[in-house]
């Protein structure tokens, strides 16, 4: 979405050149190649861990820094890559983010009239409230489960992140 906004604001005439249809193909195939490998990552990492006893999570889901916690296993090598393979993940979506609303902001800063600024902002409002609501819940959920062990917070945080922000997706294309 943000590469839509950047080529929609940065590159307006070359838009339909830009952004065609194989070109969403490919992010969509990417984006789910992306999630199929860290899910199996994840999942047999997990699979490798020992629990001690009966284990109930008090959650939305299962969300791996809570099973982390549960674990009797001590596997220095397993924690490391369950929780620096999402950091990393995260880390180059959100950097691709910022750096195409830099471009965006620069784009923006050379336009001449205020309602061509204007217009150009507003459309991207939306998307960027919907990340900064995602980023901020998920984030605070996987730093509140290491700090403390608010069940119903984190599990009110987690709906927000994995509910409540791909339910607003469509009025981000509305816009």
């Amino acid at each position: 979405m943000a590469y839509d906004r950047y080529v929609a604001i940065c590159h307006p005439l070359y838009y339909t050149v830009i952004v065609n249809q194989q070109l969403c193909m490919l992010m969509v195939l990417l984006s789910w190649v992306v999630s199929i490998l860290h899910a199996f990552l994840q999942s047999s990492i997990v699979l490798q861990l020992t629990f001690c006893g009966d284990v109930k999570i008090p959650h939305f889901f299962c969300e791996l820094n809570q099973l982390s916690q549960l674990t009797c296993s001590d596997s220095l090598s397993s924690h490391l890559i369950m929780h620096l393979v999402p950091v990393l993940l995260g880390a180059i979506s959100f950097s691709s983010i910022l750096y195409s609303y830099f471009k965006i902001v620069s784009s923006i800063c050379s336009i001449s009239s205020v309602q061509g600024k204007y217009k150009a902002s507003s459309t991207c409002v939306s998307h960027l409230s919907i990340v900064s609501l995602f980023y901020s819940t998920g984030l605070g959920v996987y730093v509140s489960s290491a700090v403390v062990q608010s069940s119903h917070s984190s599990a009110r945080a987690s709906v927000m992140y994995t509910v409540v922000t791909p339910m607003l997706n469509p009025f981000i294309y509305l816009e």
